[in-house]
């Protein structure tokens, strides 16, 4: 992976991973010291994601875009860490640290139907693309690497509100109403199973 330099008046200097290792010790006490993530503490896995999906959520969480929620506990605690990234160099750097971490690919943990969730993937691929990779020119992340309870627990945020509501959260405004072409939590465990086959 690779990440896209910010530009301004002028190139910005490259993101300093070693600076970014500091930064990620508190991360890791959720996150794990490999980005290998922690259902028991509601942190996914985050190795392997794409620099500029975890830069754009790190910077959400501290604005306030993400993570605003009464009823997002996980959220308000990630916003609530991010704030610590006084700035958006730090947050580069973070991230620059995280693209050193090797790829993870968290275990399955839900039994959905893969096959019906193949028919409702078919609203996803415009997107996300037919193989799930994601593509940045849309602004939308690739879905593989990520486990597949912390999908489901999304799909359910953008569903009913929790997420994708703020006039600022442009991206998540987009995502919400296609969360809501799924009918229920097993339609979004379906759906998250046949993106698990994508990934074998």
């Amino acid at each position: 992976m690779s990440i896209g330099l910010l530009c301004i008046a002028t190139a910005a200097p490259a993101q300093d991973a070693g600076y970014g290792a500091n930064g990620y010790k508190l991360c890791a006490s959720c996150h794990g010291f490999s980005g290998e993530g922690n259902e028991l503490v509601n942190a996914p896995a985050i190795a392997g994601l794409e620099a500029w999906y975890v830069e754009r959520q790190l910077r959400n969480f501290r604005d306030g875009i993400r993570g605003h929620a009464d009823d997002d506990q996980p959220g308000r605690t990630m916003a609530q860490m991010s704030r610590g990234l006084a700035s958006d160099r730090a947050i580069a750097d973070l991230v620059a640290y995280i693209e050193t971490l090797p790829d993870t690919k968290p275990a399955r943990t839900l039994d959905g139907d893969s096959v019906r969730g193949r028919t409702a993937y078919a609203a996803c691929v415009a997107c996300h693309g037919a193989d799930a990779k994601g593509n940045a020119a849309l602004n939308a992340p690739g879905l593989l690497g990520l486990d597949d309870w912390y999908q489901v627990r999304q799909l359910k945020k953008f569903h009913d509100g929790t997420r994708g509501a703020m006039a600022a959260d442009t991206y998540g405004q987009q995502m919400a109403p296609m969360a809501r072409t799924l009918a229920d939590e097993q339609a979004m465990t379906d759906v998250v199973a046949y993106i698990q086959t994508l990934d074998d």
